[in-house]
């Protein structure tokens, strides 16, 4: 029997986005992304309408939760902070296999600019970036980068983080587009040495 009116709180809140979430993850495992809607949710969440819409606003909201569902702060990176560029494709990558994972059919209608929840995610607000997003992780490796001397003492780190998101989008945008194989990881590391290449320290000479 389904639940019906709104949740309650704390508790089982958290016990109803969590059923939500959980449902989707099956159900993407299922039969795929693309063919993932907002009443499928529903029936295998075992959630009313009310709830459903109490958490998400529309299923692009909804996957975009799944796709942040785990914060970009616990997790260590392999790639040495000398390696600037690296080490922000190793982090961004974590964020571009979730993607890939919904599929490129589901990532083509996704990942557009009419979708308010990914364009938020990808946003800053008052001048920062939200806690627990790869932004803002993005940011404070380049803030460690630049205090040990891998990047240059005048660099603006926050214009920096949101040039590599700016890069990131569009090698995502170019897997949707194309039809062959498009190597991202490859791709993103390419160009973010070229970006990288023109923030290095002076070398003072004496």
């Amino acid at each position: 029997m389904k639940k019906s009116g709104r949740p309650g709180k704390n508790d089982e809140n958290r016990a109803c986005k969590e059923a939500i979430l959980e449902a989707t993850a099956s159900l993407i495992e299922e039969i795929g992304a693309d063919a993932v809607t907002v009443r499928k949710v529903i029936e295998k969440a075992d959630v009313s309408t009310g709830t459903f819409y109490h958490y998400f606003a529309d299923k692009n909201d909804l996957m975009m939760a799944f796709v942040r569902e785990e914060s970009f702060d616990g997790f260590a990176l392999q790639t040495s902070i000398q390696d600037v560029a690296g080490r922000q494709a190793e982090l961004y990558m974590h964020l571009i296999n979730r993607y890939q994972a919904l599929g490129k059919d589901f990532m083509k209608r996704f990942y557009t600019t009419d979708n308010q929840a990914l364009s938020a995610y990808l946003d800053e607000e008052d001048g920062r970036f939200a806690d627990g997003t790869v932004m803002a992780r993005s940011e404070r490796e380049l803030e460690l980068s630049a205090a040990q001397g891998y990047l240059s003492a005048s660099a603006d780190l926050h214009l920096i983080a949101m040039d590599v998101c700016t890069i990131v989008k569009g090698c995502v945008f170019e897997w949707c587009l194309t039809r062959e194989c498009v190597e991202i990881q490859e791709t993103l590391n390419r160009i973010l040495r070229l970006y990288f290449s023109s923030l290095k320290p002076e070398i003072a000479v004496g």
